[in-house]
């Protein structure tokens, strides 16, 4: 948002201009989230932004008040210019999106509920009456849910490709989309990637998912679930992506204690899909902004640790007995996910598939062992939590969709956190004995 959009009355920013430079130099995103988008001169000399619990805005005007809503309604473009309720936009929201916008290189982002809240608003926006949606497989069972039984109500289809396809491989699934499209009345409304995957972090080809629609001419957004490495190891946007979409409860947040989602990307996309969230409501609340606003400040440095102890966990892994193998993007043995590791990737990450020796049974004995790891859904806190996804978080996926995808009776997700790597180790020494 450019400074002749701000509300000079509004707490979220100051009517001066932002220091993003200093010499010339860029400061970096780690820099920024100590400040960037509050002003504390506007909020008395406050350090940190409050919490504004209000449902309502003062209007310095009746003129103000009828320019806001022209702005919220859409008959003037550009939404609000200041604060108007707390459904549409509020201080801790916005300073919290702003500083979002940063991490991805975004004109624009938009703050929700939950990850669900923003993936269900985001494609209700853009999905018609028998549109078709073209996703990347796996998906997490909630999206991928979302579009083929919720969707699928309204008309609207779906045709899918592997996280590994080629260019080719993707140039036919979208000739197929659009042929679809045509037959059933509708359009190709949304290509839709998860990359990595969950769980098995499948890596997608984002520049050939670019390419393909560019050569397809379709007029329809590249949306990708950057959860599993944002926002630190990867910039979809960079790549071609033009909406990247967190689960903020994530990463982000970072401590398991709040749930939040985001998208971000250019205005023209994000209009569309605040307009519906301006109807239906599901930002998120201001205390869990706050939250989030403070996580922000030390993600950098909560990723990176998690990312250090993640590769010292897997090399012990990758050599124990018990172990059949390793869904870890620090050690990838497939040359076209190496190929699209090196192009998109900026880290390994800390989130990785564990296969064991044996079936459900296995992994039981192995989650039930652990004393340091947490036996838990979720992931990117600062404690390591283990699940098993084919009976927890993918239990709604058909038996056959899941072995299609990798998803295996022997899998388990592991997400590392920031404690001891040694300590975390010998909890993962003594769980696979049980194995």
């Amino acid at each position: 948002m450019s400074d002749h959009d701000i509300d000079p009355t509004s707490p979220r920013m100051a009517p001066k201009p932002e220091v993003t430079k200093i010499d010339g130099r860029e400061l970096k995103p780690s820099t920024l989230m100590m400040g960037y988008g509050y002003d504390p001169v506007l909020s008395e000399g406050s350090l940190k932004p409050p919490i504004f619990l209000t449902s309502t805005f003062a209007f310095p005007s009746a003129a103000d008040g009828k320019r806001h809503f022209e702005g919220i309604t859409g008959k003037r473009p550009g939404g609000a210019d200041g604060l108007v309720y707390s459904r549409f936009n509020a201080p801790n929201q916005e300073i919290l999106e702003d500083r979002l916008s940063v991490w991805d290189g975004a004109e624009d982002a938009l703050s929700f509920s939950s990850g669900m809240t923003a993936i269900c608003v985001l494609m209700l926006a853009y999905a018609s009456q028998n549109d078709v949606i073209v996703h990347s497989g796996p998906l997490y069972a909630a999206s991928e849910g979302f579009v083929a039984k919720v969707l699928a109500k309204f008309g609207v289809t779906y045709v899918d490709f592997p996280a590994g396809a080629t260019r080719e491989e993707i140039d036919a699934v979208l000739t197929k989309a659009k042929a679809q499209a045509d037959e059933q009345g509708g359009k190709v409304c949304m290509v839709y990637l998860e990359s990595p995957g969950n769980p098995t972090n499948a890596l997608v080809d984002i520049e050939a998912v670019r390419a393909s629609v560019d050569a397809a001419q379709l007029d329809c957004p590249i949306a990708i679930d950057n959860t599993f490495l944002g926002p630190l190891w990867q910039r979809p946007l960079d790549q071609g992506a033009d909406i990247v979409v967190y689960s903020l409860t994530k990463y982000v947040g970072g401590h398991s204690d709040l749930v939040a989602g985001s998208i971000a990307g250019a205005k023209k996309w994000m209009d569309p899909v605040r307009m519906l969230r301006n109807t239906m409501g599901g930002i998120c609340d201001p205390n869990t902004a706050w939250m989030l606003m403070r996580s922000l400040e030390t993600v950098e440095l909560r990723m990176n640790r998690a990312g250090e102890n993640a590769a010292k966990v897997c090399d012990f892994l990758a050599r124990h007995s018990k172990v059949e193998g390793l869904g870890y993007l620090g050690m990838i043995k497939d040359a076209r996910q190496q190929d699209i590791y090196n192009r998109h990737c900026k880290g390994a990450g800390s989130t990785f598939s564990l296969l064991l020796k044996g079936g459900e049974a296995e992994c039981f004995r192995f989650l039930d062992s652990l004393k340091i790891a947490k036996l838990a859904v979720s992931l990117g806190g600062t404690e390591t939590l283990a699940s098993h996804p084919a009976s927890m978080t993918h239990l709604s996926v058909a038996e056959g969709r899941r072995a299609e995808l990798g998803i295996s009776d022997n899998l388990v997700r592991i997400s590392i956190g920031i404690e001891d790597a040694d300590d975390l180790i010998a909890d993962f020494t003594r769980a696979l004995e049980a194995v």
